[in-house]
């Protein structure tokens, strides 16, 4: 997949309006935001990740110029009451409106169209199932994560679905709670762009996050893993207790397995599945799938010499040993403190269940 480019207003040069994560223009964070270039920068180590493309900060910038929207919303943000989460509120439905009443022009929308047809015309799939995750330039980042502040949208088919969730990702970075997010870091949320990630759906058999540094204790020489069957819903709704293990990080044995209570998984969208007894009693990864899974995590602490967050898939339709992908990176921004491990573990569990793994499509 190559990227995609569009004329400017004035026609005289070409602005790069999508990607694909192998491109080198795929590692400027300036250019496709946090998420996407962690995407780029495991797909370009040979770490396998579901594939898809980068829709770029350009694009942004150039659908609020071209619609006006960027003064609508100076104006906005300008006489909001930031300190009334009533007022918030109202602002964000009224920017969340305007996004939604506004399509792509030609210009943003023809490259998009091209490059969701190169993917599927990669993957061998006619509409292939989607799912549409924001990547601002200021998310992910070691200051300020933003985990959970913007949306994402799963299953998605079609160049439509794409468009207009693509819009709703956008109108994420205005809502009332990224809002609050952003003035409370400092971060004035006009010079937040937004980039867009657009990645084949993963049909999850089993889904987690893994930390590279126990989020309990700050031991660096553990690898800790949660899970649960299907996709990660169960665990942001509290419906399901994942599985936990830990893996020694030097010998890279499997010390401690702890099983959960996954008897609901989430397979597609937000319909819940019961999980028979025989499975609800087995744990839903086995020692090879950890230990291989614990080596990637490994690599990508050298990658990026510091601890990560890591959230992964086991998808369903590859073959076991080849069924790994990874569905984002990032530093791990909050290390225990020692005298209080207990709230540094619920950090990053609430990381877990606020990160897109586990969100469903509104």
């Amino acid at each position: 997949m190559t990227q995609a480019t569009a004329r400017t207003t004035t026609g005289t040069s070409m602005n790069t309006i999508t990607t694909a994560f192998e491109h080198a223009q795929a590692l400027d964070k300036r250019l496709v935001g946090g998420k996407a270039h962690g995407l780029a920068t495991m797909a370009q180590a040979g770490i396998p990740v579901a594939p898809g493309f980068a829709v770029t900060t350009q694009a942004y910038e150039a659908y609020l110029r071209h619609t006006g929207l960027d003064q609508r919303l100076a104006q906005a943000l300008g006489r909001v009451d930031r300190e009334a989460l009533g007022a918030l509120e109202a602002c964000a439905r009224e920017v969340e409106a305007w996004f939604d009443e506004v399509p792509l022009p030609d210009g943003l929308m023809a490259p998009l169209a091209q490059s969701y047809a190169s993917l599927c015309q990669a993957l061998q799939m006619t509409d292939v199932s989607v799912a549409v995750r924001s990547s601002a330039t200021a998310e992910d980042s070691a200051g300020a994560s933003f985990a959970g502040e913007y949306e994402t949208f799963v299953g998605l088919r079609g160049i439509a679905e794409v468009e207009r969730h693509l819009r709703r990702c956008w109108a994420s970075a205005f809502s009332a709670r990224a809002l609050t997010y952003a003035w409370k870091n400092g971060i004035d949320p006009l010079a937040v762009d937004m980039g867009v990630v657009v990645q084949k759906t993963v049909h999850a058999r089993a889904a987690g996050v893994m930390f590279t540094v126990s989020p309990v204790t700050g031991d660096r020489s553990r690898i800790v893993i949660e899970a649960s069957y299907g996709l990660g819903l169960g665990v942001v709704g509290g419906d399901v207790t994942p599985d936990r293990f830990v893996v020694a990080k030097v010998e890279g044995h499997v010390i401690e397995r702890v099983l959960g209570d996954k008897h609901i998984e989430y397979l597609s969208g937000q319909q819940a599945t019961p999980v028979d007894d025989e499975r609800r009693a087995l744990l839903c990864m086995d020692d090879a799938e950890l230990t291989a899974l614990a080596k990637v995590g490994k690599r990508l602490e050298r990658l990026h010499g510091a601890p990560q967050d890591i959230e992964f898939a086991l998808d369903r339709e590859l073959p076991r040993g080849d069924n790994i992908v990874l569905l984002q990176c990032r530093p791990v921004t909050v290390l225990p403190d020692r005298k209080a491990p207990g709230r540094a573990a619920d950090d990053a569990l609430m990381r877990f269940a606020s990160g897109v793994l586990s969100a469903a499509s509104r």
